[in-house]
């Protein structure tokens, strides 16, 4: 016995969520005769048994009227025609078609009345069972299904797996997960030894919170199934819930017994590289291929936890036969290539991957690459030009083109230049975030103080959970003004919003320190640094401790910063006015 995977899809993916289930109908007229022909294959099904009475001339033109109107396109008025047709005539036939095409039409009342009725007409009929059973699940009335599915049960036989496995996806938007679990557990128990009934127990158990009683169950299912992949991915996921090492351990071990299990090697390469296991997790993709050659998905895989890895001749070979292999996004791998050839050093051979990306969804993107790329070479005025030649679809991409520019020119040191780009561009956008904040930076480097307070001060309106903006202003205040008050409360919002980040951190211990705080300044300025490594936290607190008097602390952390960013400018600087 097998689910009409269509009508159930159409009955619980909210085509029927919010009907309310009619009362029964009562008896009515004249039933016609057998159901006529239709071209929708969903109307094909079993003959069934029909009352023998006389094809009335209102059946018929009510049988037309629907018809004529369904093929017109008017969906709701059809089903509404072939539900009445139904109620009249009592026809199994007539009610299946009038379920159909309510559900087609997404007629929800509808599709109750005639689904309700047809399961009365014809209650042996495993597809009026599905669909009545989707409809009351979707309605919320879980109890009411306990009848339906045990036809459903006792029609399959010895066969009820497929049954217990649709039960998952009957009940999915439910929201009464005990009562969810009650059920299965109830329809599951005269089946003990079937493993779908204890997998439709693990996830019912689960949804509902119940961990422990699901990780029983799917052990059990195991045992009577020990080579099944569905539950040991199953099981995978609930071990998570204790570690991504639990999860990986199980699925590890379960693969050294069943090596050919590929969904599951899939699934645990995929989650070796989320957790940042990158040399294991390639080994996996790569036994994937050579179980699979041809596969261009597990090729790009591979490929790009090589690139992950540094080794750019392997991702080079193998995004190339991913490209080969005839994968869809191949503008995407495109990229990835260019990306490669620049890490290499390569620039001619990343500026033609760039080009070479079609125009659609990944071109400006690809676009922007190649403009950093040239202006990194100094060829700025070249770099601008492909930018401003562009034609953005819409305002994210303009404004992903605009500071794609201002950052070539801020590379370039052209501050001025940096200003201008960001301001022309709030003259037709005056309240994009990110055109904002870039403008604030720029005016910092020009001492447009006024400039930057106003631009930050608006986008903390705009956006006033964006910490990087109170964090902006306040440690601006702190370093160029005497307002250290206001600085502190601007940056205590920060923290507020961002407590662990570095550059939030960096700028409180900063603001502490101008405000005579060295041992608060340190503090926070050791936690920065702890979290992030950066050169110019490093300059702060090294500046912080020479004050302090630990001068040969200060001079370590600032040798050691300065070997790892020799031509960081800020570090430099802080360095030759102590001149340790």
């Amino acid at each position: 016995m097998t689910f009409n995977p269509f009508l159930m899809l159409l009955a619980v993916l909210g085509l029927v969520g919010c009907a309310q289930l009619a009362p029964a109908p009562e008896q009515a007229v004249a039933p016609p005769k057998p159901a006529p022909a239709s071209n929708d294959k969903t109307a094909a099904a079993a003959p069934v048994a029909t009352p023998a009475q006389p094809l009335t001339e209102q059946v018929l033109y009510q049988f037309l009227l629907a018809e004529t109107a369904w093929q017109r396109g008017e969906r709701k008025l059809a089903a509404e025609a072939y539900v009445d047709l139904a109620l009249r005539t009592r026809d199994a036939r007539i009610a299946r078609r009038a379920t159909e095409l309510a559900l087609l039409a997404q007629a929800r009342e509808e599709a109750v009345q005639s689904a309700k009725l047809w399961v009365e007409l014809e209650p042996g009929s495993e597809q009026a069972q599905q669909v009545w059973i989707s409809l009351l699940a979707a309605s919320g009335h879980i109890k009411e299904t306990r009848p339906h599915f045990e036809v459903l049960l006792r029609a399959a036989g010895g066969s009820p797996g497929p049954v217990f496995m649709q039960m998952h996806t009957v009940f999915s938007r439910q929201t009464d997960y005990r009562g969810v679990l009650d059920l299965v557990s109830d329809l599951a128990r005269p089946y003990p030894n079937l493993a779908e009934a204890h997998f439709a127990v693990t996830q019912a158990a689960w949804n509902a919170g119940q961990y422990d009683r699901a990780e029983q169950a799917v052990d059990r299912a195991l045992a009577l199934r020990p080579d099944w992949e569905a539950a040991a991915l199953l099981k995978g996921q609930l071990l998570q819930r204790k570690g991504d090492a639990e999860m990986l351990a199980y699925w590890a071990g379960f693969l050294a017994q069943h090596p050919a299990m590929r969904e599951l090697r899939l699934a645990y390469a995929k989650q070796l590289a989320r957790t940042g296991r990158y040399p294991e997790s390639r080994q996996e993709f790569e036994r994937l291929l050579d179980d699979a050659a041809g596969n261009p998905e597990a090729t790009l895989a591979v490929g790009l936890l090589a690139m992950q890895a540094g080794d750019y001749e392997a991702a080079e070979t193998y995004l190339l036969k991913t490209l080969e292999l005839g994968y869809p996004e191949a503008d995407q791998v495109k990229l990835y290539l260019g990306q490669i050839a620049e890490a290499r050093k390569r620039v001619a051979e990343a500026l033609r991957w760039y080009q070479a990306v079609d125009r659609g969804p990944r071109y400006v993107a690809a676009q922007v690459l190649a403009a950093a790329l040239l202006g990194k070479q100094g060829r700025v005025a070249e770099a601008r030009a492909l930018l401003q030649g562009l034609s953005p679809a819409d305002d994210s991409e303009r404004i992903q083109i605009v500071q794609a520019e201002a950052q070539i020119l801020r590379e370039a040191h052209d501050y001025a230049g940096v200003y201008k780009v960001l301001s022309q561009a709030l003259a037709g956008q005056p309240e994009a975030p990110e055109l904002l904040y870039d403008r604030a930076m720029a005016a910092e480097k020009l001492n447009k103080l006024d400039v930057l307070e106003k631009d930050l001060r608006k986008l903390i309106k705009l956006k006033p959970d964006y910490a990087h903006a109170y964090n902006a202003l306040g440690y601006t205040l702190a370093d160029r003004t005497n307002r250290i008050a206001e600085a502190i409360e601007l940056l205590q919002k920060a923290l507020q919003l961002a407590p662990d980040d570095p550059f939030v951190l960096d700028s409180m211990g900063w603001a502490q320190f101008k405000a005579g705080r060295s041992k608060e300044a340190a503090e926070y300025l050791k936690r920065a640094y702890a979290a992030r490594p950066d050169p110019e936290i490093a300059a702060h607190l090294g500046e912080v401790l020479w004050k302090q008097g630990k001068r040969d602390e200060a001079k370590k952390l600032w040798e050691g910063a300065l070997k790892a960013h020799p031509d960081n400018e800020a570090l430099r600087e802080t360095i030759s006015r102590f001149k340790p």
